[in-house]
């Protein structure tokens, strides 16, 4: 027997070389297969599958309030285009046949164009007065020091819990000394004082640091600078949100343009479509009307809905 002739290998080394064989090879047998992964809703306890159902719950709840909320505008609008006639009710609401001759009527007449005119100079004049005012008024009850403050601003803020109805007489007689009925200012002026606007800007600036106005002061800018340039541009959420409020206010208002409008060339929208009901106007013209009243401040909610939201979400943060 030579040198080198292998030695008889003991069970041990030739268990370990069988080891090492295994663990170089794949194992044919389970490749390609993976382990089956649970599905999420087997994953999920029960109290989240009971919440699962709720949000489902909710989400068709709100489905059923959005379509109770439109219904009524959806009927406003195919009845306004229906032909002249009696209203079949629910027949009617079915969107065919449609004829738009309600809107000709309404729109070619000589009042409704007025009206138009008159609740925009209304709603307009009064949103910039109401804004620039109580951003003022606010700016200083917020910032600036002087005798009387606090009892100057409860004593305006008071005005809230006077229901509007008990000063309007007096308001109206106060107006008529002047000469203000059938006039735009008339109508306009005794709305500029907001007490509420005034509270919404002054704990709205109240969160904004005194670093920014001393900095200003610092740099030689005078409180009219300080206003325009620092606080007006950081007002923006709120103005927005403040103006929309404002101006959905001043566009349905009925009561005060009722009484001060005593012509119907001063009428506003509101005041001249409960008018054309006692003028025996059929009824789809009356509620071309409305569409006509409701697509202005429609069409406002829209621009203002972004800068609506992050001033709502602001004030909430800051609260």
């Amino acid at each position: 027997m030579s040198d080198t002739a292998e030695l008889p290998r003991t069970a041990e080394e030739s268990g370990r070389e069988a080891a090492r064989g295994s663990l170089g090879k794949p194992d044919r047998s389970s490749a390609g297969k993976r382990p089956r992964e649970p599905k999420p809703h087997e994953t999920l306890p029960a109290a989240l599958r009971m919440r699962r159902r709720g949000k489902v719950l909710r989400g068709v709840l709100l489905v059923v309030a959005a379509l109770v909320t439109i219904f009524p505008f959806y009927a406003m609008v195919v009845l306004s285009l229906k032909p002249e006639g009696a209203v079949d009710l629910p027949g009617s609401l079915a969107p065919w046949p449609l004829h738009g001759g309600a809107y000709g009527d309404v729109l070619g007449s000589q009042d409704v164009p007025r009206w138009v005119l008159n609740t925009l100079v209304y709603s307009v004049v009064s949103v910039v007065g109401v804004l620039v005012l109580s951003a003022l008024a606010g700016y200083a009850f917020a910032k600036k020091r002087f005798p009387g403050r606090e009892t100057m601003f409860w004593s305006f803020l008071s005005m809230v819990m006077v229901p509007y109805h008990v000063t309007m007489i007096p308001t109206f007689i106060l107006i008529a000394k002047l000469g203000g009925v059938d006039t735009y200012w008339g109508l306009i002026l005794p709305t500029l004082a907001n007490a509420q606007a005034v509270f919404l800007m002054r704990q709205f600036i109240m969160g904004l640091p005194d670093e920014l106005f001393e900095a200003a002061r610092l740099d030689g800018c005078s409180e009219l600078q300080i206003f325009f340039r620092i606080v007006l541009p950081l007002l923006k959420p709120i103005l927005a949100t403040l103006g929309t409020f404002v101006f959905l206010w001043h566009w349905n208002d009925f009561l005060w343009p009722l009484i001060i409008g005593q012509s119907t060339d001063m009428r506003t929208l509101t005041v001249g479509i409960a008018s054309l009901q006692q003028q025996q106007v059929p009824l789809n013209q009356v509620l071309a009307g409305s569409v006509v009243a409701f697509v202005p401040i429609f069409s406002a909610y829209l621009v203002g809905q972004r800068y609506f939201t992050e001033g709502v979400t602001g004030s909430a943060v800051k609260g």
